[in-house]
């Protein structure tokens, strides 16, 4: 096999790890156990305790895009573990494509794949788990699942702010570069079911919520917008961001930013924050507490751990949390970091490799194509090798993959750059400047076949980027 079949293969391999090690099933598998009918987490009492024979209902609510293993791997433990049937019942929402069958717990496909806004199906479906969570007892439980992707699948708006004006400001804000914690400010204060809303609503003695984290830093607060978080929504930050990225200027959302202006005015508009932690009692006496499974770490270590395999010495960067980079600030750095990192593994004479997390952000122009983060990454990087003077390095990979299986509007889940892409690019003449600067990697990636395909994976961590270099 020649050296940039290996190092194709390598990336797969890499790539495939990461997504595997994060697949809900084996994480809820390997860290949740019952014994003698009680809860256990690592091997470990929860604190309190969580018996489950002393619990009538157990309800299970939540969604994102790996809520279907999460759900499947909690009905699987419960009704295992000697739960009768009867007693177990939910719903959870999730994007088309992630749809299971399971024998206690509905799994509703609430949005199409590839677009990550809120539907009327994902509003009616929790409507639908704020009634049920609700009309719970305090002999009750309520399991609520909390992964990437949630903010979308969860979405209750209030009374006076229309659906389409959410989906309308996320998709502005989304386009004009917002992070995570910018455009969940202002989810949060447009929700019921966001910051705390889902736990508030909640008539259950006790509340446990699941987290697999896509946001880096892991704030259980930003994670699908926090809807078991003691948070209270922020109307005063959330119109700033709106007003930072021009969206009232635009007349996008008239009538969320009235209803921000009016809360931001009233004193008591807001509900007051519970005790800070992940930990909390609600006003209706429901304990809630959170457990998380996986993370953007857990991802990237893995990843690492199969490149060392594989033969590279590994340099691991875990996301800074006060670092929010843009696709094509992220490709540049990666660019260049190839270039010596291929100059020292051919010195040196062994693979080298970098693996890193994080979740760049796109700030599209007026006239732009297709593409999202990951595939904008990789072309910008290749955009800068190329404005350094220098070829390509052979022995030089760069990909970056998100590991939901969905990178932006498009079938991708990423892109890799490497000999054999950078080739086919140069002999169909394809531009790839304008592609970077129009963010339009899709096609061209395309058709020089550096596209990444997983299709949905089941899971959300954000993202997983390498550079490979080989001697």
């Amino acid at each position: 096999m020649s050296e940039r079949h290996d190092i194709g293969a390598h990336a797969a391999a890499i790539r495939a790890a990461a997504i595997a090690a994060v697949q809900p099933l084996p994480l809820v598998a390997g860290r949740l156990s019952v014994c003698d009918g009680e809860l256990l987490l690592d091997g470990r009492s929860l604190v309190p305790p969580l018996p489950l024979g002393d619990t009538g209902r157990i309800v299970v609510t939540g969604g994102g895009k790996a809520a279907a293993g999460m759900a499947a791997a909690v009905e699987r433990l419960l009704l295992t573990a000697g739960v009768a049937a009867a007693r177990l019942t939910g719903l959870v929402s999730v994007p088309e494509g992630c749809g299971v069958t399971l024998e206690r717990i509905e799994v509703r496909e609430t949005r199409p794949a590839g677009r990550n806004l809120p539907t009327p199906a994902a509003e009616a479906a929790t409507r639908e788990m704020l009634a049920v969570v609700a009309g719970l007892t305090p002999h009750d439980l309520a399991i609520v699942i909390v992964t990437g992707g949630g903010s979308a699948l969860v979405a209750a708006p209030r009374a006076c702010v229309p659906l389409e004006e959410k989906v309308a400001t996320a998709a502005f804000l989304a386009s004009a570069g917002a992070d995570i914690r910018e455009l969940n400010t202002v989810r949060q204060a447009a929700s019921d079911v966001k910051a705390g809303g889902l736990a508030r609503a909640c008539g259950a003695g006790r509340l446990l919520a699941l987290v697999l984290s896509d946001v880096i830093g892991d704030p259980l607060e930003m994670i699908a917008s926090g809807p078991c978080m003691p948070v209270a929504p922020q109307p005063a930050a959330a119109l700033a961001v709106l007003e930072r990225f021009g969206a009232v200027a635009a007349g996008i959302a008239p009538r969320l930013v009235a209803l921000l202006e009016a809360d931001a005015a009233g004193a008591d508009a807001a509900p007051p924050s519970a005790t800070a932690g992940s930990s909390w009692t609600t006003p209706r006496g429901c304990r809630v507490d959170h457990v998380l499974l996986g993370s953007n770490a857990t991802a990237v270590e893995v990843a690492a751990d199969a490149a060392r395999a594989a033969g590279y010495d590994v340099v691991v960067r875990h996301a800074d949390t006060a670092v929010t980079e843009t696709a094509d600030a992220v490709g540049r750095r990666l660019g260049d970091e190839g270039r010596v990192l291929a100059e020292r593994a051919s010195r040196a004479g062994r693979p080298l490799a970098i693996v890193e997390g994080g979740e760049a952000v796109v700030m599209l122009p007026a006239e732009h194509g297709r593409g999202g983060r990951n595939q904008q990454t990789v072309i910008a990087a290749l955009a800068a090798i190329r404005a350094s003077g220098q070829a390509w390095p052979a022995g030089l990979c760069i990909a970056s993959v998100g590991t939901d299986g969905e990178d932006g509007p498009t079938s991708a889940a990423g892109g890799l750059v490497e000999a054999g892409v950078v080739t086919a690019i140069e002999r169909a003449g394809l531009d790839v400047e304008r592609a970077a600067t129009q963010c339009d990697a899709y096609p061209l990636l395309e058709a020089a076949g550096g596209l990444i395909v997983t299709g949905p994976t089941g899971t959300n961590v954000a993202d997983v980027r390498f550079v490979l270099a080989r001697p």
